[in-house]
């Protein structure tokens, strides 16, 4: 993610351009995880489906390699974006089954997820230091291998064939206030996402900062998300679901605006990158737990891509073709102040509609 915008913008397609491939990653959670995660409750083979969505997700990745225009490279993320979105849900459900009650801990487990990506951004931007951005899917290919290796090192469940719940107690939990304040304060979170994850990288480079700089700076935030994601137990004892979700937020819209206009002064940027333990680490591990929650009664695969699929899936669409709109336009920094607009939105959604979740055996009231 931090590196591809950079291999688009090398390939020489325009910020709109860009945008639309960089939305695909995040339009296929919108239908892939709800495609897998009802095969994920209604077979219990989740392990099973985890190694066929990171198998075929790398085959169809090699797409890349035949150098497709703008149609053909959107055909060949379509493709492998649609497995490689299922993986990460279906496995979310089985940490969380693995762990039983002790799912506060989920972070500890979670934060060896950012252990490899900020040791694999950190290093593949001291490559791109060295050889062309052109190279970069050369450098990617392995990282798929390695998903779909270590897929078949996780042993297989011994799951139910299927889902106990059926389609109406789902419907209630979706219909219920707290349910869908949760959601649409995700989906605005991840719409203010949408010029990070899209255009983050070639605003760095705009500011004068290098391929390693950038990567070490894509690196710092998620080495914050890891220190949180260690403590995050801690937390959920001390503080409300309502409380963590609401501080998180202040403090990411507090990080847009450091972005947008303090890019130059190294020190700001920083901190304003520290500032990921708070717009990702904390309002991630808190929705898990909120799913858990609420889904955790025969709908947790289910659950878990909707999640995925309203928010990281919609709102990280939606994100990243307005800030393409705003950057087109007028600039990389008026996108980020888009970003704080969006996060603001979502602050008053939490503040007005969110309640702590229920334990997890579904929603019967």
């Amino acid at each position: 993610m931090p590196y591809w915008s950079l291999y688009l913008e090398d390939r020489g397609f325009s910020y709109l351009e860009i945008a639309t491939l960089m939305a695909t990653i995040q339009l296929t959670k919108i239908v892939a995880p709800s495609v897998w995660g009802w095969l994920g409750d209604r077979t219990g083979q989740r392990v099973r489906l985890v190694r066929t969505g990171a198998l075929v997700g790398a085959v169809c990745f090699s797409g890349v390699f035949l150098e497709p225009a703008f149609f053909g490279l959107l055909l060949v993320m379509l493709a492998f974006t649609f497995f490689w979105n299922a993986v990460l849900p279906l496995y979310e459900v089985i940490t969380l089954q693995g762990l039983g009650r002790d799912r506060a801990r989920y972070g500890r487990v979670r934060l060896w997820g950012s252990v490899g990506f900020v040791g694999t951004v950190a290093g593949v931007g001291a490559i791109l230091e060295w050889v062309p951005i052109s190279f970069l899917p050369w450098i990617v290919m392995p990282v798929f291998a390695g998903i779909a290796i270590s897929a078949f090192l996780v042993p297989a469940e011994r799951g139910p064939a299927r889902s106990t719940a059926g389609a109406d107690e789902l419907w209630a939990i979706l219909r219920h206030p707290a349910v869908i304040a949760f959601f649409l304060m995700n989906f605005l979170l991840q719409v203010s996402h949408g010029a990070y994850y899209t255009f983050f990288s070639i605003h760095l480079e705009q500011h004068g900062y290098g391929k390693f700089a950038i990567g070490v700076l894509w690196s710092l935030g998620v080495i914050a998300e890891i220190a949180l994601f260690i403590v995050m137990h801690r937390l959920f004892r001390r503080f409300t679901v309502r409380q963590i979700a609401i501080a998180a937020l202040l403090l990411t819209l507090l990080r847009w605006v450091l972005i947008a206009e303090a890019t130059s002064l190294l020190a700001v940027l920083l901190f304003a990158q520290l500032l990921h333990a708070a717009s990702y680490g904390a309002l991630h591990a808190l929705s898990v737990q909120y799913i858990h929650g609420y889904f955790g009664g025969g709908h947790h695969g289910q659950g878990q891509a909707l999640y995925s699929g309203l928010t990281f899936g919609a709102g990280g669409a939606v994100g990243a073709w307005l800030s393409g709109f705003l950057v087109e336009g007028v600039g990389t920094d008026a996108a980020f102040w888009g970003s704080a607009v969006a996060i603001a939105l979502g602050a008053l959604v939490a503040w007005r509609g969110l309640k702590a979740p229920p334990e997890p055996s579904g929603l019967s009231r």
